[in-house]
């Protein structure tokens, strides 16, 4: 089974993992968090981050960062091999649950979901029932409600 890293600025990786624990009670052995603390240096930074993807134990592992281009993303760059090891930014709660829910899966096929769980799962909702909002005017007859 892959094992999947959170690695994100504080407290968002360990928040992450907490409502991965919420949806998944029993789901959470081979996912571990680690929060980037500020003004800790990136080499300090990076030695604690190995630490915590060595104690994963999985043949495989899938690294999930916050920002593209922040320390705890250029952190992980330095973690993955991309063979064994694969990094994905942006992580979302979509992305990590999909993620957990197919992470028995090949690693490539693990890192197509988690790309699907996080983008699908982010949409713009109306706020009120589609039946319910009133027609402009110059709105045409798009009555698709579909996503």
């Amino acid at each position: 089974m892959n094992g999947i890293l959170i690695i994100a600025h504080a407290p968002l990786a360990n928040a992450l993992r907490q409502c991965v624990l919420h949806v998944f009670p029993d789901g959470v052995k081979g996912i571990a968090a680690f929060d980037v603390q500020p003004n800790v240096p990136p080499e300090e930074t990076l030695i604690s981050a190995r630490q915590a993807i060595n104690l994963l134990n999985a043949p495989r592992i899938l690294v999930l960062t916050d920002v593209f281009g922040a320390t705890p993303c250029n952190v992980a760059q330095k973690l993955v091999d991309g063979v064994n090891s694969k990094l994905i930014t942006g992580v979302n709660l979509p992305m990590l649950l999909r993620t957990v829910t197919y992470r028995h899966e090949s690693l490539d096929a693990l890192v197509a979901r988690a790309l699907a769980g996080g983008t699908q799962g982010i949409m713009q909702v109306a706020t009120t029932a589609p039946q319910n909002q009133v027609k402009k005017k110059n709105d045409q007859d798009n009555d698709h409600h579909q996503q």
